[in-house]
């Protein structure tokens, strides 16, 4: 289960909770879209328990568009990393 919390001072902040799976991308990415390009968009990864191989390579999408990627848990910006690597 995900869920998904949106509060804005500037920068919009999407605070993830729970685990992201293949079926929420489509979800995640609707809200990032819905955005526009005028405001910088933050995942605050804080509360996010666990993730796959689909999440990963979400988030790892979200940061090269320039989405920044908060509190997020070594093991997970490790991932990340390999991701991009292709290791």
């Amino acid at each position: 289960m995900l869920r998904i919390q949106r509060t804005a001072n500037g920068d919009v902040v999407f605070t993830l909770s729970g685990r992201i799976d293949k079926q929420h991308i489509p979800e995640l990415e609707a809200l990032i879209v819905a955005e526009g390009n005028d405001r910088r968009i933050v995942l605050d990864l804080k509360d996010m328990t666990l993730t796959g191989q689909d999440g990963i390579a979400f988030l790892a999408q979200c940061e090269a568009a320039g989405i920044a990627l908060v509190n997020c848990d070594p093991y997970v910006r490790e991932w990340i990393a390999r991701q991009r690597s292709g290791s």
